[in-house]
């Protein structure tokens, strides 16, 4: 266990306010709050915060589709996000939203610094104008082949393919996405921050371990062509904050939604007095600050992001924590296919436990993308969980309760074979904490299959009808308990539900640090089913009822 107590605060990437959460989302916030739980049991100092990204053209289009105010929208699709990684048991300190008066406060504030620095310049440019809705279009409402690769249907701002980065101008055959005609280009002033004067801070940054392997090479190559001047207004109309001494236009939704990481924490520094705001973001922070994102996202948050904290005196990130996509059955996610899943749509026929669990066994450092395959996933889920894990406390609790009064034994069978769990326990944790969680998992699965071999050996069944409670039954009953919560421990900040079940099956809290000590003479609950086996049907009905609910839309 750690001895020198950490202060801790984690992020996720912020999901935006215009659509539901998905299981591709929710790869991320489950990454991220298992890493918390096991930093908590760690007894570290951890804050974990969140929010919706709530500003920008979508956002406006989205409202006026549904004839709402986009203040309206937002508020409830907030309220919807909240609810979703609530019952995924994500156990965020704070869910806020850029739209917000910490928000607003914090983007004019690192605004106003880097201009009186230097680091704003005005130009004119000519950008793309849709004719027919007379709007300028930002980066996400243009497609057109990237100039690179020469993928189409390629987005204004980035290609998914090749991770080029470019002007909307730079797509070839560019199409408005709102009335899908030719954009035409027109001439507006801009306000751009200066990326390039941070060329030298950022290859020494990047090259610091704050970035995985893949990550720095990649983000090497961009630095090595060449940065440019960042755009970061928008004209009117635009849903989001006013850029104070620039009349109609509008911070770009990529400047101020990193800065609600600062504004969320703000607030939850202003719910609870006993926080210090300026300890976690001041320049020279001895905190740690972590972000978890995808890497669809990775420019941002690699150069722009670091170089506006360097440039208006915050701290930088501590660590970027980047992973793949999700594939469902090798695939995109697909609405015609059914494999478009929902958190609420899970939910109706999946508990979130086993999606937490079975994500886990996928995950490492890496930024590979994670493969859902909906039957691996049934079998996965059935043979670790039940066959292994809960079936080790079902063939020991029976005899427990029919022989000793649901009371276990003054000690246990082996205390030698006892203790090659509890020194386990740090390359786990120490696998948690890399975000190896596959090797963890797999680690952890390698045990029970042990622990469950070591009961077939024993055969307490044979023991209990020759000799009933007049033998060692007790005490290897009583081993087998104990090893069963040794494994439910390990696995509660996977699984938080069924170790809450376990938690009162045991009549005890679960401690990763006091699992060295095994459970004597205690009394333990009737055992009863701890966790249901998935069907097949159900994952049946969970992709017939995603394809119909998503075509409806």
């Amino acid at each position: 266990m750690n001895s020198c107590m950490k202060k801790i605060l984690v992020t996720c990437a912020l999901p935006y306010a215009n659509g539901v959460i998905h299981i591709g989302h929710l790869l991320e916030h489950i990454q991220a709050d298992i890493w918390v739980r096991y930093q908590r049991i760690l007894g570290n100092e951890v804050y974990f915060v969140c929010a919706d990204d709530a500003h920008g053209t979508a956002i406006m289009v989205q409202s006026q589709k549904m004839g709402v105010m986009p203040e309206l929208m937002i508020a409830k699709i907030k309220e919807k996000h909240e609810t979703d990684f609530t019952k995924f048991n994500i156990t965020y300190n704070n869910y806020y939203s850029t739209h917000s008066n910490e928000n607003r406060y914090f983007s004019e504030l690192i605004y106003n610094r880097l201009k009186n620095s230097g680091y704003i310049q005005k130009r004119v440019i000519s950008q793309f104008f849709d004719p027919e809705k007379k709007i300028f279009l930002p980066d996400r409402f243009i497609k057109g082949i990237c100039q690179q690769c020469k993928s189409p249907d390629q987005y204004g701002d980035n290609c998914e393919n090749c991770g080029s980065i470019y002007r909307p101008t730079d797509l070839i055959q560019p199409k408005s996405i709102i009335s899908n005609t030719t954009p035409e280009l027109k001439d507006s002033e801009h306000l751009f921050f200066d990326l390039p004067s941070f060329s030298d801070m950022l290859f020494s940054w990047t090259k610091s371990k704050v970035l995985q392997k893949q990550v720095s090479n990649k983000v090497g190559e961009w630095l090595i062509l060449g940065l440019k001047q960042w755009d970061i207004s928008r004209d009117a109309p635009y849903f989001g904050f006013e850029i104070p001494d620039s009349p109609g236009k509008y911070f770009y939704v990529w400047l101020d939604a990193p800065i609600g990481y600062i504004a969320t924490f703000k607030n939850l520094c202003n719910k609870y007095n006993n926080i210090d705001f300026n300890e976690f973001w001041n320049k020279n922070s001895k905190t740690e600050l972590y972000h978890f994102i995808g890497k669809d996202i990775i420019y941002f948050h690699s150069l722009f992001w670091p170089s506006i904290l360097e440039g208006s005196n915050f701290r930088k990130p501590t660590k970027i924590f980047v992973h793949g996509y999700v594939l469902v059955n090798g695939k995109k996610m697909s609405k015609s296919r059914g494999t478009f899943i929902t958190a609420e749509n899970w939910l109706k026929y999946l508990d979130s436990d086993s999606l937490r669990y079975y994500y886990a066994t996928k995950l490492s450092s890496s930024i590979d993308d994670i493969n859902l395959n909906l039957e691996d996933f049934v079998h996965r889920v059935n043979n670790d969980i039940v066959n292994k894990v809960v079936n080790i406390a079902m063939r020991s609790a029976s005899f427990i309760t029919k022989y000793f009064n649901n009371i276990l034994a003054s000690e246990i069978s082996d205390i030698k074979f006892y203790h090659i769990y509890v020194n386990s326990s740090n390359k786990i944790g120490n696998s948690l904490l890399q975000l190896e969680f596959k090797t963890a998992m797999n680690d952890i699965m390698s045990l029970a299959d042990l622990a469950n071999c070591y009961i077939d050996q024993k055969a307490p069944w044979i023991i209990a009808k020759k000799e009933g409670k007049n033998s060692n039954l007790h005490e290897i009953c009583s081993m087998g308990i104990n090893l069963f919560r040794i494994l439910i421990t390990w696995l509660q900040p996977i699984m938080p539900d069924l170790s809450e079940r376990a938690e009162k099956f045991l009549n005890i809290k679960l401690h990763w640090n006091s699992i060295h000590k095994p459970l004597l003479n205690h009394k333990i609950s009737p055992f009863k089913i701890l966790y249901n086996r998935i069907e097949i049907e159900q994952i049946n009905q969970l992709t017939t009822f995603s394809q119909f609910d998503c075509l409806d839309d």
